[in-house]
């Protein structure tokens, strides 16, 4: 029998972590709406078949990247900036040189210098010194709406923007840079924190692709060398303590982003965008 969660995947040549946000239950007895929200790891990728079914089938027209300027620019163009009908914004979870908002980046001659760390997102490492007890992606996870919540705004605000078609977000394993933005993303909808946990865990499923398709790039091919998938495999008791973490600190993830700007006709709109 076929689950509601594998007709969410979207098996593409060029990616290993793609899948749409609809579908999922909310709070009130609704769900969440297909063809709106994609979550996926890196986009450089994609063949060409991918490229017209994402644009022409589905109607994407929004990329939301949530990588490093350092990783843009050394990943290139993607096969995506060949199409005029998609808009790239750029929002990056770690501290590095300058701002962007969008990926421009691209465009420039030389590779900036690289802020220490800057790969750290796609291994999680990183941590508050306050939630050191906590287990290593926790740390992460909470440390990128701790020193980075401007950007983590400004992702969610790109995603209630009115768009006509599709939005995919997007970092480079797409489980947790994207995973922390999906959860409160899919929060804002109405969707229980279970729901939540259960679509990050989902990664954990294809995480030896992922690994795979990291390790064979030069960006990430180094980093990767040696690594044990299993040790930074997606699991819901991660996503659980995270969102434990925001209703103890905040009331809740609506509480962290109404306290960082993200107010309340943003969160209607953001809403109406996944479920009406």
């Amino acid at each position: 029998m076929t689950s509601l969660h594998d007709q969410r995947w979207l098996r593409l040549d060029g990616t290993a972590n793609t899948r749409d946000l609809g579908g999922l239950p909310t709070t009130d007895g609704g769900r969440t709406l297909s063809g709106r929200v994609l979550r996926s790891d890196n986009l450089q990728g994609l063949s060409d078949a991918d490229v017209g079914r994402l644009v022409d089938g589905i109607g994407l027209r929004e990329v939301i990247d949530l990588r490093t300027s350092a990783e843009v620019l050394l990943e290139g163009r993607g096969p995506l900036r060949s199409r005029p009908e998609v808009t790239h914004r750029h929002f990056t979870l770690l501290p590095e040189r300058g701002e962007y908002t969008d990926v421009f980046a691209v465009e420039e001659d030389e590779v900036p210098d690289l802020p220490a760390g800057w790969l750290e997102s796609v291994l999680p490492r990183q941590f508050a010194e306050h939630d050191e007890s906590e287990p290593p992606p926790v740390r992460s996870y909470i440390g990128y709406l701790t020193h980075r919540p401007e950007a983590v705004v400004a992702a969610m605000r790109a995603l209630a923007a009115p768009v006509e078609g599709a939005s995919v977000v997007h970092c480079a394993a797409g489980k947790d840079r994207t995973g922390v933005v999906v959860a409160l993303t899919l929060a804002v909808a109405g969707v229980p924190h279970e729901e939540i946990a259960i679509d990050y865990g989902l990664s954990g499923d294809v995480i030896d692709a992922i690994v795979a398709r990291l390790a064979a790039t030069s960006t990430y091919g180094g980093d990767m060398a040696g690594r044990d998938p299993a040790t930074h495999t997606p699991r819901r008791e991660t996503m659980d303590r995270v969102l434990a973490l925001l209703d103890e600190r905040y009331g809740g993830p609506i509480g962290w982003l109404t306290e960082h700007g993200f107010g309340r006709d943003e969160q209607a709109a953001l809403r109406a965008r996944l479920r009406d």
